[in-house]
């Protein structure tokens, strides 16, 4: 049985010492010291032998057992470090080589575009309100005068989820909101997303950006929004930009009127990219409807206010000269990094 171990630790060692991979050296410690191993089979043999043998054998069967296991150790160790050698060898990095380009983001032309138009209204005092943009019935409509059988009430403009709740179709529910939770005097604007169903094509989207804003306090008049509006439009356009009110109508003003800007290609002498005219539309606006004030809360015969709203698109795309909405929503970052 001496003899036996002696042999079985000299196989194991060469063995061991010849193993090239750590899965062999896997393979052999389950060969020698594993349930079913060797080593485990001597000792289980013991059994046959002598009470004068059996301290003896188990003695030299646990000495071959832990020399084998710290042969393991020690070769499963060296292997590690070698093949972490190789690995890192295989794996170097030329840190004298150019590092690949990184490319850094942009700021979509859109959100340029509203940066610098809050950045305006909050020099004027302007302060900025948010809302939902799952809107009810009755901030989208009711509470801007709308009446029941108005347009863009219907199934072909507006996106509904149920009879109650829509997509909203402008940024004037939050104006709403704002005049039910907060007393005048009120300065804010209200930019945002808002949804609409329209077919795609170079100036219709579904879903477009808005910016509106609404100044409610005491003896407010068309002239108060008329300077604000035209300040707004020499700030984004230039200095030498002109302005122009014509008659409109909104059900949620009164009176009420459309903004023309003259024509930043032509100063105003007519070009193709004006039509011809010389003015270019950019916004609705008027005076607050006194229906939209007692709705909200706020006595129309002490306080009045104005509004007006503007699509961010299309500000864009005239501040830019682009002439595809599209595009402003397809993300090629060949076409947003142009601004």
């Amino acid at each position: 049985m001496k003899e036996k171990l002696q042999s079985l630790l000299l196989q194991a060692k060469n063995e061991i010492i010849s193993a090239k991979a750590l899965k062999e050296l896997e393979e052999l410690r389950i060969k020698y010291l594993g349930k079913k191993g060797e080593v485990t089979l001597v000792l289980k043999n013991m059994k046959d032998l002598s009470q004068e043998e059996r301290p003896l054998v188990g003695k030299i069967a646990n000495e071959i057992r832990e020399q084998i296991e710290t042969l393991l150790e020690s070769v499963t160790e060296d292997k590690k470090k070698l093949e972490v050698e190789n690995q890192l060898e295989k794996e170097s990095i030329d840190v004298t080589m150019p590092s690949k380009g990184t490319v850094r983001g942009h700021k979509h032309p859109i959100n340029v575009a509203l940066d610098e138009a809050i950045e305006i209204f909050l020099g004027m005092g302007f302060k900025i309100a948010e809302g939902p943009e799952v809107e009810t019935v009755y901030h989208n409509f009711d509470a801007l005068n709308a009446p029941i059988d108005h347009p863009s009430r219907s199934l072909s403009d507006t996106f509904y989820i149920t009879e109650d709740l829509l997509l909203r179709t402008q940024t004037s529910p939050i104006q709403v909101r704002t005049m039910k939770s907060q007393k005048p005097p009120i300065k804010i604007i209200a930019p945002g997303r808002c949804f609409r169903n329209d077919e795609i094509d170079a100036t219709h989207s579904p879903m477009f950006h808005q910016i509106e804003g609404l100044v409610i306090d005491k003896n407010i008049t068309m002239a108060d929004l008329k300077g604000t509006l035209d300040m707004f439009a020499k700030r984004l356009f230039g200095s030498q930009t002109k302005t122009k009110f014509r008659p409109h109508y909104f059900p949620f003003t009164e009176p009420s009127g459309e903004v023309d800007v003259s024509c930043f290609k032509c100063g105003g002498e007519g070009c193709r990219f004006c039509k011809g005219s010389g003015w270019i539309e950019i916004l609705g606006c008027g005076m607050v409807h006194p229906n939209v004030l007692e709705e909200c809360g706020i006595d129309s015969k002490e306080y009045n206010g104005f509004a007006f709203g503007m699509g961010l698109d299309r500000v864009t795309m005239l501040k830019y000269e682009i002439d595809d909405i599209r595009v402003l929503f397809e993300n090629d970052i060949r076409f947003i990094k142009q601004f």
